[in-house]
């Protein structure tokens, strides 16, 4: 992709804390629920006291059962409780004994891992090779888009997921002076998709328009320059560059993506690292959910790895399209990204009320103000300003934004 260059207070839902006490409502019956000594009432809220390492499955568990979570309270040390606050649900049934406070997981590594930022700068790129160009738009599929493998042996050109490169078209602009770079999202994990820490990837579109001015067909400079790379081609590299997309380090957190077109590149780094790479230095043990807006079924960038991905792993990753071009929203109009997140707003806001919860955002910045709209309306439901939460989240660094 190219990027033009609480209900309650979060305090109230801090991960330092050892427990969470959580009020639901609306439990639905079924099989597990729908007998008497079983701790989910239909009618009323429930509470219910997790502790921290069980925050994920207890999630799922309630979005399984089709609850909702109306707020999340820490308990424990140092975390002063409203005593006036039922502990039971309205039906009087004592409320679930509290499970043990989990002691604190021990950190796998000593040291926080060091974000690489302009290893390389534009007067002394790297000359790296272009390995492989390969298309992704299938047969009936509108505009061109390519995956593109480049070596970087010989280089000291380390990134992280989330990052991107600056690439450098060859020749002069209009006015005699050197192209300047553009900047593309990385696609691949830190890796590189050979596994071998020597490759990095970019999922490019070949950008096209009509001149106002003549009419006549342009072509943009840089992304036809990759797009027609061969292998062997020499393509001269800046960076990496970019925190506000990096991936969390916790293999707990829930993962919330949000991509339209080439917006797909850094979410398919996210998704190799947690479900392809097996390597030893993450097991990603959350919930991802990919939103994925595009204009034709053909269009789906990395369609057969994706669904893959989603059917080997049901209980950890969820894949949601928005086909613009052959679905229809509620309202029968086409079906973009906006849609699918106001159709699933209520089951969104019980998963950003989780601490651990990361949301993400890339590709065309119009998807920006139906999402708000969405969550919004979702938010409201329960009293909460969606504005100002939305504010909270980027102060705890859980709201990433890349769209352009």
């Amino acid at each position: 992709m190219y990027s033009p260059s609480a209900a309650g207070s979060a305090d109230n839902t801090t991960a330092g804390n050892r427990a969470f006490r959580y009020e639901v409502t609306g439990l639905r019956q079924s099989s597990e629920s729908d007998v008497s000594r079983y701790d989910i009432r239909r009618s009323g809220s429930v509470y219910f006291t997790v502790p921290y390492k069980r925050m994920n499955e207890f999630m799922r568990r309630i979005l399984r059962l089709g609850g909702t979570i109306v707020s999340i309270t820490p308990v424990g040390p140092g975390v002063e409780t409203n005593p006036s606050r039922p502990l039971a649900s309205s039906d009087s049934s004592p409320a679930p004994a509290a499970a043990p406070a989990a002691p604190a997981p021990a950190a796998k590594a000593a040291t926080k891992t060091v974000v690489p930022v302009n290893t390389y700068k534009p007067k002394n790129p790297f000359i790296g090779k272009c390995l492989s160009n390969e298309p992704l738009v299938a047969e009936g599929g509108s505009g061109i888009v390519q995956h593109l493998i480049f070596d970087l042996k010989g280089s000291d050109l380390t990134y992280l997921e989330g990052q991107s490169i600056g690439i450098i078209p060859p020749g002069n602009d209009a006015n005699g002076k050197p192209h300047k770079l553009r900047l593309y999202s990385i696609a691949s994990t830190r890796h590189g998709d050979n596994l071998d820490d020597q490759t990095v990837s970019l999922c490019v579109r070949q950008l096209e328009y009509d001149s106002p001015e003549t009419g006549e067909r342009v072509y943009g400079v840089c992304s036809t320059h990759l797009c027609n790379l061969k292998a062997g081609d020499d393509v001269a590299i800046t960076g990496p560059v970019g925190k506000e997309m990096l991936l969390p380090e916790d293999e707990d957190a829930n993962i919330i993506m949000m991509g339209t077109g080439t917006g797909i590149a850094p979410f398919r780094a996210f998704l190799w690292r947690m479900f392809k790479e097996n390597n030893p230095d993450y097991t990603f043990k959350g919930f991802a959910w990919l939103f994925f807006g595009i204009p034709y079924t053909a269009n789906i960038l990395y369609k057969d790895d994706l669904e893959k991905m989603a059917a080997e792993n049901p209980d950890l990753f969820q894949l949601t399209y928005a086909i613009s071009r052959e679905q229809n929203n509620a309202d029968g109009g086409k079906m973009y990204i906006q849609d699918r997140i106001k159709e699933n707003a209520d089951k969104l806001w019980e998963l950003i009320q989780n601490p651990k919860t990361h949301v993400y955002m890339c590709g065309l910045k119009g998807m920006e103000p139906g999402i708000d709209e969405g969550m919004t309306a979702a938010a409201s439901k329960f009293g909460v300003d969606w504005t100002q939460y939305r504010s909270q989240m980027k102060k705890e660094h859980r709201w990433h934004v890349e769209t352009y």
